[in-house]
C-alpha cells in the first residue's frame, strides 16, 4: 500500500485529502491508500469567512470545525508540531517520529507575525481570535477613526482588507455612525489588489470613493504606537480601531528544509506542482510561482483548491502506472463581499502576459449567495 504525506490541513491540505481518498477507490473497508495528515492546529477555519466574523455576521463557531473531524476514507490525522521536513527521503518527523511516504503534499499555508507590537494595538484579523477582538470592539463604537491597515507583501487572501474595510462601512452605516466615522486604508500596494490589472483596480479604488473610504497606496508602515501608524514618507495617520493584516512567511520549518527558494517559499513546476524533488508537491499559500510578468501568482484559496485536485488526480495516475495529464492553469472564479448584502464576482486568469489580469463584475446579492453557499458546502462535506 502506498502512503501520502500531507502537511497542513487548510482548505487545501483536505480538499486534497479527500481527493486522494475517492480517487484512489478507498472506501469504508477497503483502503487501497493510506494518506496521513499532520496539523499543529485544533481548529481547521474557513478562512474565507473570517471579514464576516470581524462585523458580526458569524460566529466563531460557525467558521471552523475540530481538525480531527475531518471525513475521508484512509485518512490518519497526526496532530503536532512538524519539526523536521525532509523531500529526499519524503518523511516528516513529529514528536520525534519519523513518517515516510512514498509521496509527500506540503500545504502548510503561511507563518503570521506582527511587527511593531501591531497585535498590541489592533487586531489581526486572518485570525480568529483577532477577527472576534474586532468585532468586540466594533460594537462598542461610536465613532472616530477605523484603519485597515496592509502591513506588508505579500499576503494570502489579497482581497480580504478590501472586503473588511467594505463590511466595516456596511456595519458603520447601519448604525447611523457614517458622519462621525472615518474608514481609511493604508497598503504599500499601488492600487488595490495591483496583480489584478489595471482595470479591475480602478474599479475597486472607484468602488472604495463611493463608499466613502479613503485608500492610501504606497504606504509601507515603519512603527506604530497605541494610536497612531508611522509610514516610510515619514507621516502620521491617527486611529481609534484597527485592523491589520500580519507580516506573511513561509513556515520556519519549510526555511529551514531543502525546499525553501531564494524567497524563502517553495518554487514548484507551474503545471503540475511538482518540486526538485520527485514525488514531493506543494500546493497553495506556501507556494512561489512567478508569472510571465515577473510578479508572483497571487495567494487565493481558489487556486489551493485547484491545484489541491489536480496533484491528486496525477498521484492517482502514478499510484497505477499512468501517465500524470492534468495540468494547473491559474485560473478561478472568487467574490468579494462589498457589503449591503451584496458580493463582487472576480475572475482570475493569469497564466499569460498578455491576460494575467482579474475581471470585476458589478456587485450583486447572486455573488454574495455564492459565497454564502461555497461556506456552507464547504464544512458539510468535509467535516
Amino acid at each position: 500500500m502506498k502512503t501520502v504525506l500531507i502537511l497542513g490541513a487548510g482548505i487545501g491540505g483536505i480538499e486534497i485529502a479527500r481527493e486522494l481518498s475517492i480517487n484512489s477507490g478507498n472506501e469504508d473497508n477497503i483502503h487501497l491508500l493510506k494518506i496521513i495528515v499532520f496539523e499543529k492546529e485544533e481548529q481547521s477555519v474557513f478562512s474565507p469567512s473570517l471579514p464576516w466574523l470581524m462585523v458580526g455576521k458569524r460566529k466563531s463557531d460557525q467558521i471552523y470545525k475540530s481538525t480531527k473531524n475531518i471525513e475521508a476514507s484512509g485518512l490518519e490525522v497526526v496532530k503536532g508540531e512538524i519539526e523536521i521536513v525532509d523531500p529526499e527521503n519524503i518523511s516528516v518527523t513529529v514528536k520525534d517520529e519519523e513518517y515516510k511516504g512514498d509521496y509527500m503534499v506540503v500545504s502548510l499555508g503561511v507563518e503570521q507575525q506582527a511587527k511593531y507590537k501591531l497585535d498590541e494595538y489592533g487586531y489581526n484579523f486572518f485570525q480568529l481570535k483577532g477577527a472576534e477582538g474586532f468585532y468586540a470592539e466594533l460594537e462598542r463604537f461610536t465613532g472616530g477613526k477605523i484603519a485597515v491597515l496592509i502591513a506588508s507583501l505579500p499576503y494570502k487572501s489579497p482581497a480580504a482588507p478590501y472586503e473588511a474595510a467594505m463590511l466595516i462601512q456596511d456595519y458603520i452605516s447601519n448604525k447611523g455612525l457614517s458622519n462621525k466615522t472615518e474608514i481609511s486604508i493604508y497598503t504599500p500596494e499601488k492600487e488595490p489588489m495591483e496583480f489584478a490589472g489595471e482595470e479591475a483596480s480602478s474599479e475597486l479604488k472607484s468602488l472604495l470613493m463611493k463608499k466613502g473610504i479613503k485608500y492610501f497606496s504606497s504606504h509601507q508602515i515603519t512603527s506604530a504606537t497605541k494610536n497612531s501608524l508611522e509610514f516610510d514618507d515619514f507621516e502620521n495617520y491617527s486611529f481609534d480601531l484597527l485592523a491589520f493584516t500580519p507580516e506573511h512567511l513561509s513556515p520556519a520549518v519549510i526555511r529551514k528544509s531543502n525546499l525553501a527558494g531564494k524567497s524563502g517559499w517553495i518554487e514548484v513546476d507551474e503545471l503540475n506542482m511538482e518540486t526538485a524533488y520527485p514525488n514531493v508537491y506543494a500546493i497553495g499559500d506556501i507556494v512561489d510561482l512567478t508569472l510571465e510578468s515577473g510578479t508572483s501568482l497571487p495567494k487565493l484559496g481558489i487556486f489551493a483548491r485547484s491545484q489541491a485536485k489536480i496533484v491528486a488526480h496525477n498521484i492517482g495516475r502514478k499510484i497505477g502506472n499512468k501517465e500524470s495529464n492534468k495540468t494547473f492553469n491559474a485560473e478561478g472564479e472568487y467574490f468579494i463581499e462589498s457589503g449591503e448584502g451584496k458580493a463582487i464576482p472576480a475572475k482570475g486568469h493569469f497564466y499569460t502576459s498578455s491576460n494575467e489580469k482579474v475581471d470585476l463584475k458589478t456587485p450583486d446579492h447572486w455573488g454574495h449567495i455564492k459565497k454564502w453557499w461555497s461556506e456552507k458546502y464547504w464544512l458539510f462535506k468535509n467535516f
